[in-house]
């Protein structure tokens, strides 16, 4: 019997390559918020993998009830979930004090309580089989927190750390727990007033295909975390040389539009 990999995000961007690079050796489950774009997403992969095992789950992952009715429905289905993908995610851009609450409060249930609480529900059954895999999609502003992403930057720093520590906790139950940290993805997630900024400008954006491929093999045989791409692990690492001041006037015109 295939393994069942439940990815979240999965109607567009990374998650959606991501399923189409897993559909023809593994039962997929896809979560996404909007119905139309999920099914359409799951048809385009059916079309070319006709044999393919695809379920799809409406879940806004901003509302708790709604990530605990995905979790019982499966468990009332018999279906055990052996791997879990956090991918989805959403980012606000602008000085925090003129960016919209609403979206930024959303930001964070979606980014850290939605990733928290569909871990902890999962995790716990794969500790308990002693077996499963978590990926959970961080950012490379989990090392570098920008001005004007302040939350966004956030919410990833909590993603890297909690992974980090959780898969310390979970190697003795034989569950692996690693970290994706991509710089900028050709997404719809890219807003243009973020396109606009001198850091995408100066770090062009990769297809989510190209991403995508390389989030699989973290996901089946990686461990820890994986920056992909030289450019992001080097600029991953320049705070460690960078006295705080010049770095942080350094992101702070990175940030900025160009």
């Amino acid at each position: 019997m295939k393994e069942t990999i439940l990815i979240t995000g999965a109607s567009s961007g990374i998650g959606f390559e991501m399923a189409q690079l897993l559909a023809p050796n593994y039962r997929l489950i896809l979560l996404a918020r909007n119905e139309h774009k999920l099914e359409k997403a799951a048809a385009f992969i059916r079309a070319i993998y006709p044999n393919a095992s695809i379920q799809t789950q409406v879940c806004d992952l901003a509302v708790r009830s709604e990530i605990e009715n995905v979790y019982d429905s499966l468990k009332e289905q018999q279906i055990s979930v052996d791997m879990l993908v956090n991918n989805a995610g959403m980012g606000v851009y602008g000085n925090f004090t003129e960016t919209n609450l609403d979206a930024e409060w959303q930001m964070i249930q979606v980014n850290v309580s939605g990733l928290y609480l569909l871990t902890k529900l999962f995790s716990r059954d794969m500790a308990t089989r002693k077996k499963g895999k978590i990926l959970n999609v961080a950012s490379l502003l989990a090392f570098l927190p920008f001005p004007y992403f302040s939350v966004y930057s956030a919410t990833k720093t909590f993603v890297l750390a909690f992974s980090e520590t959780l898969a310390a906790e979970l190697a003795k139950d034989n569950v692996s727990v690693t970290t994706f940290c991509p710089g900028p993805v050709d997404t719809p997630f890219q807003t243009s007033e973020m396109l606009g900024t001198n850091a995408y400008k100066t770090n062009k954006p990769v297809s989510a295909e190209i991403v995508a491929k390389q989030a699989v093999h973290l996901l089946l045989n990686g461990t820890g975390k994986k920056i992909p791409g030289f450019q992001n692990w080097f600029i991953s690492n320049l705070p460690r040389i960078t006295p705080d001041f010049l770095m942080m006037k350094i992101k702070k015109h990175l940030a900025s539009p160009n």
